[in-house]
């Protein structure tokens, strides 16, 4: 029941911002045209800050075991790569298939996997979650750009260097690398005992901090926005689709085969950041990033709203089952 609760508790405030962003645009306080510059302010400014700081304020890389943040990403691409035929096979729509693609994978680690590996382990969940996030959410962006731009509106065939430009010049990638960069720049003034870190710079701090605040209420109004009911008979079968992989299937996988392959390896701790990566609901930056890249955003949006709700009741579900084979 505790689970349950969290699990509410965690899905709740998102859903409320996004009912206000809804209204909002009912008693015509916003539009839909407003919405989307919103989302690129989100997606080029708020959400980069957000990543950084999320990155930088890892405490320590040093003398840490990666083989789980292995196994986690190795399981993503495994999905990834076996969702390439699914999406082409589901949809006819390039736009569609790319928003189908990246909701797949793509979790709201930052959001709520941080606080969920937490709630589930305490301290050591929290710490192998978010040195999970250094390795994972990279990744997890570049897969999105290559979903995105494999699958381009327009239907050209994509070259290897369109691919990696649209990875290079996308801004949560060099937001995060950025604080990948710094983190251990960090790292070496410790190795050699100097004292100056960015955190020392308070003022720039605090305006970074504030930033970042605003990402995740700005993106989810403005997702709320642009949210419109009358998308979901049309988009019917992706959404079942989207919804079923994310926060069914692939925690299944990534649970169940860590449990038979590596139970003896892995720790309650490791379980509970699986949990937190995993089972967790699409990332609200697929939104903003799917309309910056010309996909279906209102796909997108759709399947944000529908894993976030109902991954309340399959979060728990995840943990109570764990609980009761004796791994929490």
């Amino acid at each position: 029941m505790n689970s349950l609760i969290f699990s509410v508790n965690a899905v709740l405030p998102i859903v409320i911002i996004v009912i206000i962003g809804y209204i909002l645009k009912k008693i015509g306080f916003l539009n839909v045209d407003l919405a989307k510059e919103l989302n690129k302010l989100v997606f080029r400014l708020f959400l980069p800050v957000m990543l950084f700081l999320n990155v930088y304020k890892i405490e320590t890389i040093s003398g840490f075991d990666f083989s789980y943040i292995f196994y986690a990403a190795g399981i993503t691409l495994i999905v990834f790569f076996v969702m390439i035929p699914t999406v082409m096979a589901v949809t006819p729509k390039n736009d569609r298939r790319g928003a189908l693609l990246q909701a797949s994978f793509r979790s709201n680690f930052a959001l709520i996997g941080l606080p969920l590996a937490s709630a589930l382990f305490g301290e050591s969940g929290e710490i192998l979650a978010a040195m999970m996030s250094v390795i994972t959410i990279p990744l997890l962006n570049i897969l999105a750009v290559i979903s995105l731009t494999v699958f381009d509106k327009d239907g050209q065939k994509p070259s290897v260097k369109k691919i990696l430009t649209d990875i290079w010049k996308n801004p949560l990638i060099r937001a995060i690398l950025s604080g990948i960069l710094c983190l251990l720049i960090r790292e070496l003034f410790v190795y050699f005992d100097i004292g100056f870190r960015l955190s020392d710079i308070t003022p720039v701090m605090k305006a970074a901090e504030t930033l970042s605040d605003v990402a995740t209420p700005l993106a989810l109004i403005a997702l709320g926005a642009e949210f419109e009911f009358s998308a979901i008979k049309e988009l019917k079968k992706e959404i079942i689709i989207g919804v079923t992989v994310k926060i069914v299937i692939l925690p299944f996988i990534g649970i169940s085969v860590a449990i038979l392959a590596f139970k003896d390896i892995f720790s309650s701790a490791h379980f509970a950041a699986f949990t937190a990566f995993f089972a967790t609901p699409v990332a609200v930056s697929s939104v903003p990033m799917a309309q910056e890249m010309k996909a279906d955003s209102a796909l997108a949006g759709q399947l944000v709203v529908f894993t976030t709700v109902i991954s309340a009741f399959t979060v728990f579900a995840t943990a109570f089952l764990l609980k009761y084979i004796g791994i929490f």
